[in-house]
């Protein structure tokens, strides 16, 4: 079994900032790419930000010098750092990690954390 596990949403006046920190846990080979979607009311689920084992990051535009991701391979973990937060970026965000456990890699989600950006 794999599981992920976010932490770290809550409640921001527009302007600020949260850090999201997502946890890999269970019978892990090797982790992959990891990264962060989310999905706002109403709107179909997007990419926020992903990371490649080695580091390469890749955003999208509307998160872009705003939003840094990050890992810790040793821990399994991979954090989103969000500053400058617009009402545009409330949503639930999904920690997401390809994930070895015998032979092949395979997309795992967790389970999701609200973020909530107040005007």
């Amino acid at each position: 079994q794999v599981q992920l596990v976010e932490s770290g949403g809550g409640l921001v006046q527009a302007g600020g900032s949260l850090r999201l920190s997502c946890a890999a846990s269970g019978s892990i080979s090797s982790i992959g790419d990891m990264g962060w979607d989310r999905q706002a009311p109403g709107k179909q689920r997007e990419l926020v930000a992903a990371i490649t084992s080695g580091g390469s990051t890749n955003y999208a535009d509307s998160v872009k010098g705003r939003f840094t991701i990050s890992r810790d391979n040793a821990k399994n973990m991979v954090y989103l750092q969000m500053n400058s937060l617009k009402p545009d970026d409330t949503a639930v965000y999904y920690c997401q990690a390809s994930i070895r456990r015998f032979y092949t890699f395979r997309d795992y989600w967790g389970q999701g954390t609200q973020v909530t950006v107040s005007s």
